[in-house]
């Protein structure tokens, strides 16, 4: 079964596409035509699926409005989980194209899949992002997401290459390297994150270079929450502007949405492939536009890995569209309603640096999480108290292991501060283990 034919766009140009002038009606139109395909689709071809339609009492016949959605089952990360590793493709094995997934300690990371043709959409909607951001044909863009399971690299550099620009596929870290390349290449516009690309700027005032003095004109940001402070922080030490782009791998990766250059208010979300909706986090009730809630998503043109009403965990609120009149806008996300805390653009969970301290037996299990502010960078301190039959030295080389296995597994970088046996905080009930003191 695949896709409707509509949802397949032409080589992108500089003009906008058709669905980016449709009114809100028209958008209403298409969404729901699309929407009836989508559950149709996962209905019959995704066990889950089946089975929670089931459970729930509703039958794919039953869509017949927009509103009609509500009435359909949520997906959460678990049942992600639950089917790990295929569970969840709506197509065979031989219709996937390639695969993606999360990073995770445990073996079970989240896996998505895609179709040749939900590649072709992808690449269109992240060059319709790109272009929304200013960028253009002929332009050299300086690529520094992560290439790899992650699906930032690789779906920005699809996005840049449909767009007709010129893509520099440096991939992430190497910051010494980042800087060469930007002074040599010269690149008009750059990808990355937000925390990723302060880093640079102070890589290069560090070895003497002005941010301002690069040909960097763009910069396209996100797989992290950014607040506008911080777009007013790069766009003045960098000279460039700062555009939003919105994506998570479950739902298809960046390209969700952006913003758009001339209002810079929020990312437009290109409703003619994603139905939005916002819910109470606690009630699960559907909440109208421009009240703050949990961002869901349903899937509207995806063959290989549809979804249906997906729980982000983001908090934000639907606003209508400014540039993009009949697509809405979200706010800028800048917090969870779950205990993932992104770390200078790496997800990672409580529970995964647990596993890391239960595998050394010179640690304790008792360990606090400390978020703070370095500067304009958040930092995150693991206070973990001693083995009390150990000697201080033993537990502070145990201490710097677990740094290293937190770089090697979870990617990131963080500081751990041993504290006498009997100092923290014991659990009451529901511990607290995330201290946020930013």
């Amino acid at each position: 079964m695949t896709a409707p034919a509509s949802a397949l766009r032409p080589p992108m140009t500089d003009e906008l596409d058709p669905e980016e002038r449709m009114s809100r009606a028209e958008i209403e139109r298409l969404q729901l035509e699309r929407l009836r395909w989508t559950v149709q689709h996962a209905y019959r071809n995704v066990p889950l699926y089946t089975r929670k339609f089931d459970e729930a009492g509703v039958h794919p016949d039953d869509i017949r409005t927009l509103d009609d959605v509500h009435r359909l089952p949520f997906t959460t990360k678990d049942d992600l989980r639950e089917t790990y590793p295929f569970g969840m493709f709506a197509v065979p094995m031989a219709d996937v194209a390639r695969i993606h997934a999360s990073s995770g300690t445990t073996g079970r990371p989240t896996v998505v899949g895609y179709t040749r043709g939900d590649l072709d959409r992808w690449g269109t909607l992240v060059a319709r992002s790109l272009r929304a951001s200013g960028i253009r044909r002929g332009m050299k863009v300086h690529n520094a997401y992560g290439y790899g399971l992650f699906t930032g690299g690789l779906g920005a550099h699809a996005g840049i290459e449909a767009l007709g620009a010129t893509v520099i596929p440096m991939s992430g870290g190497q910051t010494a390297r980042q800087v060469q390349l930007i002074r040599d290449f010269e690149p008009d516009a750059i990808l990355c994150t937000p925390s990723y690309l302060l880093t640079i700027a102070d890589a290069m005032a560090a070895q003497g270079i002005d941010p301002r003095s690069t040909s960097l004109k763009v910069a396209v940001l996100g797989a992290e929450p950014w607040t506008n402070e911080m777009r007013h922080e790069l766009e003045q030490r960098l000279g460039i502007d700062a555009l939003d782009i919105f994506g998570l791998s479950e739902v298809m990766g960046p390209g969700v949405g952006n913003e758009c250059l001339e209002t810079k208010d929020g990312p437009h979300l290109w409703e003619d492939h994603f139905l939005p909706e916002v819910i109470d986090g606690d009630t699960l009730q559907a909440l109208p536009d421009g009240e703050r809630g949990e961002l869901v998503f349903t899937s509207l043109t995806k063959e290989a890995f549809p979804v249906i009403r997906y729980r982000t965990r983001d908090i934000t609120r639907l606003l209508p569209g400014t540039a993009r009149p009949g697509m809405r806008r979200m706010e800028k996300v800048t917090g969870r309603n779950d205990d993932m805390i992104i770390l200078r653009g790496v997800n990672l969970f409580p529970t995964q640096i647990e596993e890391l301290v239960l595998g050394i037996e010179q640690l304790t299990p008792h360990f606090i999480l400390e978020l703070t502010k370095e500067g304009r960078m958040d930092a995150l301190t693991v206070r973990i108290e001693r083995h009390p039959d150990l000697s201080v030295e033993t537990c502070e080389a145990a201490a710097q292991v677990l740094v290293q296995r937190i770089k090697v597994f979870i990617g990131s970088s963080v500081a751990v501060r041993l504290e006498e046996p009997g100092t923290l905080p014991r659990s009451e009930g529901k511990y607290k283990r995330v201290y946020d003191l930013r």
